[in-house]
């Protein structure tokens, strides 16, 4: 593995080394159970009456269903077959709402699944926190259920719309970046993909607010962009997978260079995205929910890339899940920066 900032850093350190990653269990993007009669649904709750009453209201609706007792039990029935929806409680032992959002956007498998959060609490605060890490909806109880239906269609209508095509920064959304992959892998053509994220994104969001972080991620978006046709040419392929990810498909031998072109150029932008005294110091300060000021740097990019240079790919999950894997690793430098899968198999 190669990794690169933008004052260059090269290591031979390797994820073997430091536990090493494991063959990705991938499953189909999520789809209609055809036995179900409708999309399918996870719901998620740990009182079983409430369980028990929205599985019964759901399959009259005509959705598949299927029923988990906590965030633990809901991850594992996610991964073994991607929902097109979860519907789960926030407050639940073991794993909570929150972290069981956290854990399926960060999984390839079920990054896009939808997610709904319930809670019988409507503080400001813990709505906030749930969009901020990737719900689509928050709604409090207690609910009427003509409301839940509406909101379970609402979310379900706008996910089949923005997977093909991000409204936010007019990329190519989620499906469309599957396709792209998958068709590469179908026809045995050589090619890397980038998997892009921004570093300390909650806190800009938490300190400027929604409209700021949206307008951050539409420039970030077209920074990347025009970093990649730089390097590449005009039909580079530029994905927005949501929130603060984005996804660049090169020729294997210009990744890197791609990565570092990427890398300056969003170095370039961050500051201006902040007001002039929080530049001026080079961080921002931020209240977390226990009512503590913490500290953060700037924001950075960090970019994975996963390369046929060197190995094939099955599916679009397995090179997705190595690209992670990558940008995952590359967080740790603490600065923008790259870090390249060198390994055959």
């Amino acid at each position: 593995m190669q990794t690169g900032t933008t004052g260059e850093h090269v290591t031979d350190e390797t994820p073997q080394e430091a536990g090493g990653p494991t063959e990705p269990e991938t499953g189909p993007a999520p789809v209609a159970d055809p036995s179900g009669g409708g999309e399918s649904l996870l719901v998620v709750d740990d009182d079983p009456f409430i369980a028990r009453l929205l599985e019964i209201e759901l399959k009259a609706a005509g959705y598949d269903v299927r029923v988990a007792s906590d965030g633990e039990q809901a991850l594992s029935a996610a991964q073994e077959r991607p929902p097109q929806l979860v519907l789960a409680d926030v407050m639940m032992p073991n794993m909570d709402g929150f972290e069981l959002t956290r854990q399926l956007r960060q999984d390839p498998r079920t990054a896009t699944v939808s997610v709904i959060m319930l809670t019988a609490r409507g503080l400001s605060a813990d709505k906030l926190e749930g969009f901020a890490i990737g719900a689509d909806d928050y709604i409090v109880k207690p609910f009427d259920t003509p409301e839940l239906l509406a909101r379970i269609r609402g979310v379900l209508n706008r996910a089949s719309d923005t997977r093909s095509l991000s409204p936010m920064t007019g990329l190519a959304g989620n499906v469309a970046i599957e396709d792209e992959i998958e068709g590469l892998v179908a026809r045995e053509e050589p090619f890397s993909v980038l998997y892009v994220d921004l570093d300390r994104f909650k806190a800009y969001n938490d300190r400027y607010g929604f409209l700021r972080g949206d307008e951050a991620i539409r420039e970030t978006g077209r920074v990347i962009g025009e970093a990649a046709r730089q390097i590449v040419g005009g039909e580079t392929f530029i994905g927005h997978a949501g929130g603060d990810d984005f996804v660049v498909v090169a020729p294997p031998e210009q990744a890197t260079a791609v990565a570092q072109q990427i890398v300056q150029s969003f170095d370039e932008l961050a500051p201006t995205l902040y007001d002039i005294d929080d530049r001026t110091n080079g961080y921002i300060e931020v209240t977390n929910r226990r009512g503590d000021l913490q500290r953060f740097p700037l924001l950075t990019l960090s970019i994975g890339i996963a390369s046929t240079e060197k190995r094939m790919f099955r599916h679009y999950a397995e090179a997705i899940t190595v690209a992670m894997e990558m940008k995952q690793y590359t967080k740790e430098t603490g600065a923008s920066s790259w870090s390249i899968d060198r390994r055959s198999s």
